[in-house]
């Protein structure tokens, strides 16, 4: 996996082998996370029969999915060829069976044509990119999902202030001069505007805590995705 290649230019530490192997050795262990992905999984629609992840990691958020709607299939992107890896090696059954499909994608660059999905999801990916980017990408969201597909982003978001800052990494036992240099974090609010800005329907803030937050909306149930 070490010569796979996508568009565009990696920002982040993600692609180096040690940072992704501890990156995943702490990501279970984060305070609260199981709140966040269980609220995830209570927004999600009834009748899921296509999931697309985006950032997917190792698998761990398209899992939780599919596991919650059984017969959906997957299709999960990211940029870092051990993360994909390690995605695909935990969907090697799915995969064989056409279930799932694990791609390499730089979410810097615009998604591409992979048809209409019920279901977007994302787990602290997307705030990696810079916030016009961010933006772009909740557009490019929104346009494949069918009526009523829920996009659902569980993220890291910016604290009000500094102080609030140094106590969420002081909470998770860091400090903010740990914190991941390619972090471009922005407010629950800013994210929202942006949600409700673009068209999306019912766009709210379903869980937070401290710099944790699900933020989601859904496509209008009148809408025609356009790819």
């Amino acid at each position: 996996m070490a010569d796979e290649r996508v568009a565009g230019e990696m920002t982040n530490e993600y692609a180096a082998p040690d940072f992704a192997k501890a990156y995943l050795a702490r990501a279970g262990t984060l305070p609260h996370r199981g709140e966040g992905e269980a609220a995830l999984l209570e927004a999600l629609p009834g009748r899921v029969e296509r999931v697309l992840d985006l950032g997917c990691g190792d698998g761990r958020m398209l899992a939780l999915v599919l596991a919650a709607r059984a017969g959906a299939q997957g299709v999960a992107l990211d940029a870092s060829p051990p993360m994909l890896a390690a995605a695909r090696k935990r969907f090697a059954r799915e995969a064989a069976e056409g279930c799932v499909t694990v791609a390499a994608h730089n979410l810097e660059e615009p998604l591409p044509e992979l048809g209409e999905f019920d279901v977007v999801v994302s787990a602290f990916a997307i705030h990696h990119l810079a916030p016009e980017r961010q933006r772009a990408l909740y557009g490019e969201v929104l346009a494949r999902l069918r009526p009523g597909g829920v996009f659902a982003n569980l993220e890291h978001v910016s604290s009000p202030t500094a102080r609030l800052e140094e106590i969420f990494y002081t909470t998770i036992g860091r400090s903010v001069a740990d914190a991941d240099p390619s972090n471009q974090c922005v407010s629950v609010a800013r994210h929202l505007e942006w949600l409700a800005g673009l068209g999306f329907a019912d766009a709210d803030c379903l869980w937070k805590w401290r710099e944790l937050a699900l933020l989601a909306g859904s496509a209008p149930a009148g809408s025609a995705p356009a790819g």
